[in-house]
């Protein structure tokens, strides 16, 4: 009975840690839409879009992102890339800045953003959201494609 009750107790204990990674992801504040807004947000240099919207989906151990941005002369785009905060490069698909992005989690609210070219980084900063989830903030620096300095900071406000 007792080896049955330890046997038991390790099973639900194995369950819930591993369960534990999925819970995180699906809590995370990132999680939902997003959409900029244009008045609080900087350019530098400019000019800025006119507008952008994000997306961040639980998906297992991690989140799918995703944005939607149309640019000053009207064109849109479309990228995306996979938020594992790991530290470790990932793919980002459609965006001529950068080819990946790794991302690093410094607390609930706050993450540290990389992105690389061709294995150079050309830009990095931050990502926070509102203690209240309502708000995201990504600040950024660097380098763009066109080899401009980059100094940009972004506000979104969840959809």
């Amino acid at each position: 009975m007792q080896r049955l009750f330890c046997a038991t107790t390790i099973a639900v204990i194995i369950v819930f840690v591993s369960g534990v990674p999925l819970l995180s992801q699906a809590n995370d504040p990132i999680i939902g839409t997003w959409e900029l807004n244009l008045p609080k947000s900087k350019f530098s240099p400019g000019p800025p879009p006119k507008s952008e919207t994000r997306s961040y989906v639980a998906a297992g151990q991690e989140i799918k992102a995703s944005s939607k941005n149309v640019d000053s002369t009207g064109k849109a785009t479309t990228a995306e890339w996979t938020v594992i905060y790991d530290g470790k490069d990932r793919p980002i698909n459609g965006d001529p800045n950068a080819d990946m992005r790794s991302l690093k989690r410094i607390d609930n609210f706050t993450t540290e953003h990389m992105q690389k070219k061709a294995g150079k980084v050309v830009l990095s900063g931050t990502r926070s959201v509102s203690k209240d989830g309502k708000v995201l903030t990504i600040t950024t620096k660097g380098t763009n494609a066109s080899g401009q300095a980059v100094n940009n900071v972004e506000v979104y406000d969840k959809k």
